[in-house]
């Protein structure tokens, strides 16, 4: 019975150790990539092509090119039945939808994909300037996708993965040559880099950041135009969007076919928003169409705001300080840290008010935000006041057990010598 149990255990593992145990899916024993790879550099297609999820899905060469991927000779691929080789620039947008606009097939490979790619890129700038003007330059499915590594936009390595999108459009877009053709600027990848956005992706890996694509649509891609550029924006800063409608600058802004919120935070070099933009100063930003001092609504409304912000700032940063103190000298600080806090999202909310543009929306949280500093600032008092009193205290506390000490000796001294 021994005998037979290891002859079993041999059997078993010649059979699981053999060559055809890991031998390739059928659909990768391809002379297409034999035959490539001797020819290409580490870098060439057959070599990428083991990233591409359509390798990783098992398939191969023929299923785009066509052709018979068992023959060795190139002529008698090209003779082979249904071999249609690379396709020209302009065809390769029909020549990807063969597959991507088959929902019956894709929902073989991968239904979570959309099937509607063709029909949106049709309605982009780019696929207008192919299809409708032949212009060979513009991007196409590869410029955006590559080739032969194709990867989802999940992976780092993927052209689409979040943080590689401003590089992926830059290779056309930071082009200054290639771009001047189009009078288009080549610096906006750049603006994009030093912008809020750009800094949150790039330098922080927030992927909740937008990325070109989340603006500009994928295969859609087009520029917001004025009207659509606050819903453009308000698909993340959904509050401020909605504070924008219901403001004076929405009427003046749409009677003078400004974009909406380009106008005040620019676009691609969008930086971070300060309180020092809210004011009629020179070089703030409501100055740039509000003057000073012209004793009208708007420029009242705007000197309220400014000097709100700047008192709650100043209210929050004196009792977070009288905390901060308070919490040096060893007090418990938890309950007037947490309400920190929440002044901190009351400034968000006055903040955000401002694009509404009126004082009725942003007073109610400041009056808020100044009560709860105050209270914060008594507390953080309370506390200094607190721990000097523990202190003098003990002080008082240890002159009196030193006294007493004394005393205790001297008795006991005076006791010894009776």
């Amino acid at each position: 019975m021994t005998k037979l149990r290891l002859l079993i255990f041999i059997l078993f593992g010649c059979a699981l150790f053999s060559p055809s145990a890991f031998a390739v899916d059928p659909p990768h024993q391809s002379n297409c990539i034999t035959c490539h790879k001797e020819n290409d550099d580490n870098d060439g297609p057959s070599h990428q092509f083991e990233k591409d999820v359509h390798f990783q899905h098992g398939l191969g060469c023929q299923d785009c090119h066509g052709g018979d991927p068992t023959l060795d000779d190139m002529d008698a691929v090209r003779q082979s039945k249904g071999f249609r080789g690379a396709p020209e620039r302009l065809a390769i947008p029909e020549f990807c939808s063969r597959c991507h606009s088959d929902a019956a097939y894709m929902h073989e490979h991968n239904p979570s994909l959309p099937t509607d790619q063709l029909d949106k890129y049709k309605t982009s700038i780019h696929g207008q300037q192919l299809l409708t003007k032949k212009d060979h330059k513009v991007a196409t499915c590869v410029s955006c996708h590559t080739s032969h590594r194709i990867a989802s936009a999940k992976l780092p390595y993927s052209t689409t993965y979040a943080p590689n999108i401003p590089a992926t459009c830059g290779k056309c877009h930071s082009d200054k040559e290639y771009m001047a053709e189009y009078g288009l600027p080549s610096d906006i990848e750049h603006l994009y880099a030093e912008s809020v956005h750009g800094k949150a992706l790039l330098e922080k890996k927030d992927l909740a950041a937008p990325a070109c694509n989340d603006c500009h649509g994928n295969h859609g891609a087009a520029p917001p135009g004025v009207a659509s550029l606050a819903a453009v924006c308000g698909t993340c800063h959904a509050i401020e969007a909605g504070l924008f409608e219901i403001s004076p600058h929405m009427t003046a802004f749409t009677e003078n076919d400004l974009p909406m919120c380009e106008t005040c935070h620019s676009n691609h070099g969008i930086k971070k928003p300060s309180d020092k933009l809210v004011g009629l100063k020179e070089g703030q930003l409501c100055a740039e169409c509000h003057a000073a001092g012209d004793g009208s609504k708007s420029s009242n409304t705007v000197d309220s705001m400014a000097i709100m912000l700047a008192h709650l700032v100043k209210e929050k940063d004196s009792a977070a300080a009288i905390v901060a103190d308070a919490g040096q000298r060893g007090m418990m600080i938890v309950d007037e840290e947490f309400a920190l806090k929440e002044i901190d999202q009351l400034m968000i909310q006055v903040r955000s008010s401002v694009h509404a543009f009126t004082l009725d929306t942003l007073k109610p949280y400041y009056e808020q935000g100044i009560a709860k500093t105050k209270a914060v600032h008594e507390a953080g008092v309370g506390l200094i006041d607190e721990y000097y009193f523990r202190r003098y205290g003990l002080g008082i506390s240890s002159i009196i057990i030193t006294f007493l000490a004394i005393a205790l000796w001297l008795k006991i001294k005076a006791l010894e010598k009776q």
